[in-house]
């Protein structure tokens, strides 16, 4: 704390919004009680650690994860992502996301969904195995909710040991009984050890109830701004403060028991508690709908890649060394050249669409397949 004319400096005007922050608060009172005073405070003050947001090497990562295209290969091999969501009202959210995975370069896309929401996700595109396979409580007698529980669980098990990983939120909605369905299959993914992407509406129910994802390193959160005021809220007690936003987001992962937070924003911010990495390279000044579920989808495929290295390599010889940490760098940074690319193409008209027929040049030209 700098003094001048016996006022300290972090109560004048332009330093007010930092004084807010909980963690100066302490310093201060901690600097008033051991009596600290004038050149000495001043001293204290420039040498109290920051939590920084390095800038990750994000195409590097990329390049590092991203497996070659060899002949030997097999169907499978470069991925099998599972999207759990769609009801009734949304039904583009899971289709953007799993069409997204296999855009990047992912062998198979699965989408289990409500069996309303199915015959439309399968007229988007052949390219999808979509199960029919969730249930909504305007359609399940109470009477019934525990069989039917037991049985969508059994059958979604059936698929699980299969699947690289899971994505978990986009179009599932916010019903009941069918967020009770989730629930069990998201404790299911834990015990087997796939991981998880969660977004949409699958934050609400994490928020909801944290012990799903608490303490579990495959997990990954993809907050946009409301989400992630709400996270901030329920983990932190406090809300959210752009002044010490990496601070804040490492506070976050911390007290999720260390998952990954990929916070969606200007600069995309990433941390599994341990160290907080931006992706500020590319991006799109249009903010149409269905970003989000790109995004999750591109994360899958890259956490699946990087895993994948991982458990046969070992040391990749790069920075940071967690799976979901590279997977979302490495998603973050395609998703965003390809919504610049879409946008140069597209300016205002740009939508989710177009931004997804970008995403395969736009990996050609960080990582070309030759």
């Amino acid at each position: 704390m700098i003094i001048k004319n016996g006022v300290s400096l972090l109560h004048s005007p332009n330093n007010r919004m930092l004084a807010s922050s909980a963690v100066f608060r302490r310093q201060e009172f901690l600097i008033r009680c051991l009596g600290v005073g004038g050149q000495s405070q001043q001293f204290y003050r420039k040498s109290i650690p920051r939590t920084m947001a390095l800038e990750a090497d994000a195409e590097n990562i990329l390049r590092a994860i991203t497996p070659t295209l060899d002949l030997a290969r097999h169907k499978g091999q470069a991925g099998k992502i599972a999207v759990i969501g769609g009801c009734r009202e949304y039904t583009g959210a899971p289709y953007f996301s799993a069409i997204s995975a296999l855009k990047i370069g992912a062998d198979l896309s699965h989408v289990f969904c409500t069996k309303d929401a199915a015959p439309v996700i399968k007229s988007y595109s052949p390219e999808l195995i979509v199960h029919p396979l969730l249930e909504e409580s305007y359609s399940v007698r109470e009477e019934d909710k525990k069989a039917i529980s037991e049985k969508v669980l059994t059958e979604v098990v059936k698929w699980m040991e299969r699947f690289d990983c899971l994505v978990v939120g986009p179009g599932l909605g916010r019903d009941p009984f069918l967020l009770g369905c989730v629930s069990e299959i998201m404790k299911h993914a834990r015990q087997s050890n796939v991981p998880i992407v969660i977004d949409g509406d699958g934050l609400f129910l994490v928020t909801n109830s944290l012990d799903l994802v608490s303490g579990y390193p495959l997990a990954v959160l993809t907050p946009n701004v409301n989400e992630y005021k709400r996270l901030v809220q329920k983990v932190l007690n406090c809300e959210v403060g752009d002044q010490d936003a990496a601070e804040q987001l490492l506070s976050l992962a911390k007290g999720i028991g260390g998952v990954t937070i990929l916070r969606k924003g200007k600069s995309d911010l990433i941390s599994d508690g341990e160290t907080v990495n931006s992706v500020g390279i590319y991006g799109s000044p249009r903010r149409c709908g269905g970003q989000g579920d790109i995004l999750s989808g591109s994360v899958a495929v890259f956490l699946s890649w990087a895993r994948q290295r991982i458990i046969a390599e070992g040391d990749l010889n790069i920075s940071p060394k967690s799976p979901t940490v590279l997977g979302s760098i490495a998603g973050s940074a395609l998703m965003r050249k390809a919504a610049s690319l879409a946008f140069e193409n597209k300016k205002r008209s740009t939508l989710t669409g177009d931004i997804i027929e970008c995403l395969g040049r736009s990996l050609e030209d960080i990582c070309p397949a030759k």
